[in-house]
């Protein structure tokens, strides 16, 4: 199984960039996915995530309203639409799969993970 994330790179405060998280050698369909995020010094912290039928969604707090999670069952693609980016969200940003059903923002539910991506939001 792997899951490669793209999209990361350096913007200013106020832009927008979009990550996207292409599965392969899993049935990409049955797993809900989220997107975490880990910033020097602090700990893997949950982001968005989203079913695998697309009906259920849920976003950190400090996203909500700025970010949006979507997915694209056929092309074994989930995206992180980042508007508004600010300064903190600065952090590596990861991809992941669990296969519940359900959507968690624990990363211990999650099975499988992505690389990383850098996001840099420069003031």
């Amino acid at each position: 199984v792997q899951l490669q994330a793209s999209g990361g790179g350096l913007v200013q405060a106020g832009g927008s960039l979009r990550l996207s998280c292409t599965a392969s050698g899993l049935t990409f369909s049955s797993y809900s996915m989220g997107w975490f995020r880990q910033a020097p010094g602090k700990e893997r912290e949950f982001v968005a995530a989203r079913n695998w039928r697309g009906t259920i969604t849920t976003y950190a707090d400090s996203v909500r309203g700025r970010f949006t999670i979507s997915r694209d069952n056929g092309e074994f693609t989930v995206y992180l639409q980042m508007d508004s980016l600010k300064p903190e969200d600065t952090a590596v940003y990861f991809c992941a799969a669990e296969r519940s059903g359900l959507v968690h923002r624990q990363t211990t539910y999650y099975t499988y993970w992505g690389q990383g991506t850098l996001v840099t939001v420069s003031s």
